[in-house]
């Protein structure tokens, strides 16, 4: 009879854990008692499984926030640590944080989407801003070095000859100038710039700008040779309310290279 007895409960064991040991919540003494005696009945290669496992299930309702902040004690986050494992047999520890990393990839997953799509989106939008920018001519262009006087440096000087082509009122305008010659692939300089418009630029309105750049800044720096041509490109205008109608700049390189790693990832 007994032996028929051990029969039934071995077969029990295998389809429902019968004597399997398990977590015991009720004190952090008696939880760390009853995770050795967990891990001792585990063969090695799960032992590491069960003990990274349990470090998930723990922390999974663990509010880091709350407890900077001062909303949770720590004997509260070592309570609900506790009380989550309490019960639970090694593999249902598994299992468990098997789940809690699938949703955890889940929400990660989801978020990075609606990132993608937020920086996708920008740059769709910096792409349409370049045919409205294009409506606002840079008729001339001039970069040179004057003579100050009673001053031994010289002072960068811009000029910018310019026609608003679009339907708005713009208040400030954005550039990107670059200083090259002929024949060099490298520029003497590439920098941005911007000028704040007194009384605006009304549609149809052109202006001519002289414009005194920093001179210590990198405007005041470079040494280009008299050939060197300056281009200047709109890359971006505000409207009377100084905020942009229009904006080419696209993503920073942090941006795109954020980007470029979310799509690799997760798509």
């Amino acid at each position: 009879m007994k032996a028929h007895l051990w029969v039934i409960c071995a077969s029990a064991a295998i389809l429902a854990g019968c004597g399997e040991p398990k977590l015991d919540g009720s004190s952090e003494q008696a939880m760390q008692q009853s995770v050795e005696k967990v891990s001792s009945r585990l063969e090695a290669g799960k032992q590491d499984e069960f003990k990274e496992a349990l470090q998930v299930v723990a922390f999974s309702k663990m509010d880091l926030g709350a407890l900077m902040k001062g909303e949770q004690t720590p004997d509260g986050a070592a309570g609900t640590m506790l009380s989550e494992l309490d019960g639970k047999t090694a593999g249902e520890v598994i299992a468990k944080a098997a789940s809690i990393k699938a949703e955890r990839a889940a929400r990660e997953k989801e978020q990075a989407l609606r990132e993608i799509a937020e920086l996708e989106a920008l740059t769709a939008k910096a792409e349409e801003a370049k045919a409205q920018l294009a409506k606002f001519e840079v008729s001339r262009s001039r970069f040179y070095l004057r003579d100050r006087e009673y001053s031994y440096r010289k002072e960068p000087i811009v000029e910018l000859a310019v026609r608003n082509g679009t339907e708005h009122p713009i208040s400030r305008a954005y550039f990107k100038g670059t200083i090259s010659s002929p024949g060099r692939s490298i520029p003497w300089l590439v920098k941005d710039f911007n000028y704040t418009i007194s009384g605006g630029l009304e549609p149809g309105e052109a202006q001519e700008w002289e414009l005194a750049p920093n001179m210590f800044s990198d405007w005041g720096k470079v040494d280009a040779p008299e050939d060197a041509l300056f281009t200047v490109e709109v890359v971006r205008l505000d409207g009377p309310d100084s905020k942009a109608l229009f904006d080419a700049r696209g993503l920073s390189d942090s941006q795109a290279a954020r980007l470029q790693k979310l799509k690799v990832q997760y798509q």
